[in-house]
């Protein structure tokens, strides 16, 4: 099944099924939101380089997920996974995929619970505004469309009353949103408790007005700091960094470059592959009857030129260059090594290796450096190979549209 075909089938229902049914009191969860949702779907399902079909399920619970709130706001979710086995089934998807969906979308549900990793990502998804900068925008809206559907005038400091406790009580369930969006998270809740102007003891005995606030506290993730602690001296420079932050974008930086890097693999695998059948054809079958043909040597060594030309490209972007694989004290005294390169300690012992990097993490600068160097030398290595790439599908493509108006010259001109 071809699932990506199939997600544009999904887009194009989801879009006109929210154009159709046009309602004054949706008012945030409409086709805007679902779309922002789907968008934080896809980023977080690229982070985690989900499979087909897994990646298909992801983004289809998150066109279907809200699509109820026009028949039934309060089982919204369940409405939503009905219409979403509706479609898929007249599509001829199987059970267990539209199974796993509806799960997904069930996941949404508030105080949200979910359970297997698609689950969790579907789940952050939907809540991702909470850890932006346009969360004020957002929650402005969902108060408008709460008042709208449940005929209560609530006013704006019990909103933001119940929008604290929400916040404070949620957490999100994959390391990619609890690094990526937790520090605007905490930001955006200090802002809405400066301005509930000491109104916040009344938390505690407050009842919730929404129907999506989750109750109970749940425990907060403990995630592993990538930089080492700080001297005493040094915390207060520590504070004022977004050290979560950095660790994000080098960690997603680095995941980018590797998933470029394999892609290029990939593309130069199949113009190897390729041009292989092409040359193998070429020696079996032509080149032996050039004799009955002579008219077809020009253009048979000329298309033989291109696949040879094409694939030598191709092996050049894959071929791997490995340093010297050592390091000196000099080296790690002048931080001048990236230890978090092989190859650049493949040939060192065990013991000189984490010297070194004890070094390296007792060091916030030296640390830093290092993650800087390595990003920067997949760049370059990207770079390299993309541009050998290129070469390789310039040489392909040009040359087969030469070898083919060769061939047909010459079978003009033989008639």
């Amino acid at each position: 099944m071809n699932y990506y075909t199939l997600l544009d089938d999904i887009k194009q229902y989801v879009t006109n099924f929210f154009h159709t049914h046009p309602s004054d009191k949706i008012i945030y969860h409409n086709l805007v939101h679902t779309e922002n949702v789907v968008n934080a779907a896809v980023e977080i399902a690229n982070h985690y380089r989900l499979n087909d079909q897994d990646y298909f399920i992801v983004v289809t619970a998150a066109w279907f997920h809200d699509i109820g709130y026009y028949t039934d706001p309060a089982r919204h979710e369940e409405k939503g996974a009905e219409e979403m086995a509706s479609f898929l089934n007249r599509k001829g998807v199987e059970e267990k995929v539209i199974q796993t969906v509806a799960n997904c979308i069930r996941a949404t549900r508030m105080p949200q619970n979910p359970e297997t990793m698609l689950e969790k990502i579907v789940a952050d998804a939907d809540l991702y505004h909470l850890g932006t900068s346009r969360f004020s925008e957002f929650n402005k809206e969902l108060r408008k469309e709460f008042i709208a559907l449940h005929n209560i005038d609530i006013s704006k400091d019990e909103w933001r009353t119940k929008t604290i406790r929400l916040l404070e009580t949620h957490q999100y369930h994959t390391d990619y949103c609890r690094l990526l969006l937790s520090d605007t998270k905490a930001r955006n809740l200090e802002k809405l408790k400066t301005k509930v102007n000491g109104k916040q003891p009344e938390l505690k005995n407050a009842k919730p007005v929404l129907p999506e606030i989750p109750l109970q506290q749940p425990a907060k993730p403990k995630v592993k700091p990538l930089l080492p602690e700080l001297a005493d001296d040094d915390k207060s420079k520590r504070k004022s960094r977004p050290d979560r932050g950095i660790e994000t974008m080098f960690r997603i930086t680095s995941a980018n470059h590797q998933r470029l890097s394999d892609m290029a693999d990939s593309k130069a695998h199949i113009m190897i592959s390729v041009n292989s059948i092409i040359i193998s054809v070429l020696l079996s079958v032509l080149l032996k009857n050039l004799e009955q043909f002579p008219q077809y040597t020009l253009p048979a060594l000329t298309l033989l030129t291109v696949s040879l030309v094409t694939i030598v490209f191709s092996i050049l972007a894959t071929r791997p260059n490995i340093p010297r694989g050592t390091f000196t004290q000099t080296d790690i005294s002048e931080k001048k090594v990236n230890l978090l390169f092989f190859g650049n300690f493949f040939r060192m012992s065990m013991e000189d290796y984490t010297s070194g990097m004890l070094q390296m993490m007792d060091d916030r600068d030296f640390l830093y450096r290092s993650l800087i160097k390595d990003v920067y030398s997949q760049g370059v290595v990207l770079g390299a190979k993309y541009r050998r790439l290129r070469i390789s599908y310039n040489v392909f493509m040009y040359g087969l549209i030469i070898s083919v108006i060769a061939f047909s010259i010459a079978a003009i001109v033989t008639t």
